[in-house]
């Protein structure tokens, strides 16, 4: 019955959808054909980076639909192309208000000086800079551009950096829950808020280790943008906040004004009948794969949690939240290795999180590539933690930004037993087993018996194990010395590439010089995207559980859709699909 209401659900929404989306296709058919938009002889391009950053391009086809926000991939890879395009002659930047992934800006940083070396200005404006999260990682990309502006009235607090953690101990113990997890080892902290009340020494130790060491990068960039001397800027941030003008006196932004006036002093810069273009509309019409001819590269991407199966949007096509599919990355390596042309891999890789099967079966495809004469080199985002150092520890050399968050060589798992918290509400959990004693460990009812948390453990030891030897034979170092800097320990980049877990710091062009180098290519390269996509037909499958038909009609229509009413009528279906199906979590995992 469920099955049939889906499917008669989607063949409803379909037709909606027709009914909506043809008029409106025919409409901007019509409107472009009659006003066509060509890039100006003289351009400003406008990259607005208020909405978030994702460190690489979604792979779903519904990419219209979801509405996404921009990559830190897709950026730099059109700022490359803007560099030697002479009608581009000059960038304008819409600074986040709030902290920003710091590798993010470690890559965008290097990008925008590298646009600047052609001689190409570039303003950034600010409507402010507020204490939340990495804000000196979003002062660090405004330095960068050489010419900050900001809003009259704004507020200047990029004082420092801080986070909060909830713990739950206090509230669990109230209501009769019991975590039942464990870690290997001490650093391993995902699951702290869970079993603690506050930062045990080993979690308050880590998290001020990273953060110090990403502030102290932030600042020595700034500081070298700025011309000033490190500890001066640090000394001035740390004095804040200031309102704008102040914050212009003491040398810490350029010019205070409307954003009307930073566009008329950049487009000033760009000279007479220059314009403002949209940087996604500059994107989507400079497309381009590289020199016809030349030795290939192939780039796989992966972000998210790593996960077995396919790759995907979380819960659905259409959500925010990006997964790595083991089944579709390792395709991708394979489809790398038996193409004659690709003569090295990169692999971008933003991950925190991950099954360690999921991981291993990646990390089996990576070493297949290298095995087939085929270097691979591992270019980390935001995070190659956890599953996502796993999948990088035997690539021929890896390359992370000075602020990439990396390491944490651990594992944690277990379950929440529920039953006591239950009872107190009339809910009794009773449960039946056949079979061995193991056979109920993870029920939620209660906590696991002593044999059975000594047979998880086990487990767990074996995991850890593992990947300790995996990073020893991948980095050439001896397992007692990767046990010492293991134990779920996060580390950047910069104290990675001190320890040997990472060869070089830099981002993906950098990556990208290096495959080139081990692969004995000297001159240009094509670089080729070997990552695996779902067909429209295959998300949608995923989308409304294998109602086809009602899949078929409305991946016609979802083709044609532009407008938020499409968007919510699936958000709406899917959320009936999840009520239905409920919701299975908890199961031992790798984890940041």
């Amino acid at each position: 019955m469920k099955q049939f209401l889906i499917t008669v659900a989607g063949v409803f929404v379909g037709l909606a959808l027709f009914a909506v989306a043809v008029p409106l296709m025919l409409i901007a058919v019509a409107v472009n054909a009659a006003r066509p938009a060509p890039i100006a002889q003289r351009s400003v391009l406008v990259l607005d980076l208020r909405s978030g950053l994702s460190d690489q391009e979604a792979q779903s086809p519904f990419t219209l639909i979801e509405g996404r926000s921009q990559s830190v991939m897709g950026i730099e890879e059109t700022l490359r192309r803007a560099e030697g395009d002479g009608r581009v002659r000059g960038l304008l930047v819409r600074l986040p208000e709030a902290g920003m992934a710091p590798a993010a800006a470690d890559e965008l940083r290097g990008a925008f000086k590298r646009f600047r070396a052609v001689g190409k200005p570039i303003v950034a404006y600010s409507q402010g800079l507020y204490a939340q999260g990495q804000v000196a990682s979003t002062y660090e990309l405004a330095a960068a551009t050489g010419n900050v502006w900001m809003q009259p009235s704004a507020s200047f607090q990029a004082a420092g950096t801080a986070r909060e953690d909830i713990f739950f101990k206090r509230f669990f113990d109230a209501h009769a829950v019991q975590p039942d997890f464990q870690q290997r080892y001490e650093y391993k902290t995902a699951v702290n808020p869970f079993l603690y009340d506050d930062y045990t020494p080993a979690h308050r130790a880590s998290e001020l280790s990273w953060m110090g060491s990403v502030y102290e990068s932030a600042l020595a960039a700034a500081a070298a943008d700025r011309a000033m001397e490190p500890a001066v800027l640090k000394s001035t941030l740390e004095a804040g906040p200031y309102p704008a003008d102040a914050a212009k006196a003491k040398g810490l932004i350029d010019a205070v004004g409307q954003v009307k006036d930073a566009e008329r002093a950049i487009l000033a810069k760009a000279g007479d009948g220059a314009r403002l273009l949209e940087f996604g509309d500059y994107a989507a019409r400079a497309r381009g794969d590289g020199p016809a001819g030349a030795p290939t590269v192939a780039v796989i991407s992966a972000e998210g949690a790593i996960m077995n199966g396919r790759s995907g949007g979380g819960e659905s096509p259409l959500s925010g939240g990006q997964t790595i599919g083991s089944d579709d990355v390792s395709k991708s390596f394979y489809k790398a290795i038996d193409d004659s042309d690709v003569k090295a891999i990169v692999f971008r890789v933003s991950s925190p999180v991950g099954s360690d099967t999921a991981s291993e079966q990646i990390l089996a495809a990576v070493r297949a590539a290298k095995a087939a004469g085929k270097p691979v080199v591992v270019s980390m985002g935001t995070y190659g933690a956890s599953g996502g150092y796993w999948i990088a520890s035997q690539a021929s050399q890896i390359v992370a930004e000075p602020t990439t968050l990396t390491g944490s060589i651990g594992v944690f798992g277990g379950k929440f037993a529920l039953g006591g918290a239950l009872a107190r509400f009339g809910v009794d959990v009773r449960g039946l087993k056949v079979g061995g004693d193991y056979a109920d460990a993870l029920g939620m009812g209660a906590p696991m018996t002593a044999s059975q948390r000594a047979a998880f453990s086990a487990w767990m030891d074996g995991i850890y194990e593992g990947f300790i030897g995996r990073v020893a034979q991948g980095r050439g170092l001896a397992p007692d010395k990767v046990r010492d800097i293991a134990k779920g320990h996060v580390w950047t980049g910069a104290q990675a590439k001190a320890l040997g877990l990472v060869d070089g710091l830099g981002g993906f062009y950098q990556a990208v010089d290096r495959a080139k180098a081990l692969a004995g290519i000297k001159g240009a390269a094509r670089l080729e995207s070997f990552n695996a996509r779902l067909t429209p037909f295959e998300a949608l499958q995923a989308l409304f559980g294998g109602g086809a038909d009602g899949a078929r009609l409305v991946a016609s229509a979802l083709s044609l859709a532009r407008e938020p009413a499409a968007r919510a009528a699936i958000a709406g279906l899917r959320e009936a699909r999840l009520r239905a199906d409920g919701a299975t979590v908890l199961a031992p995992d790798l984890g940041l």
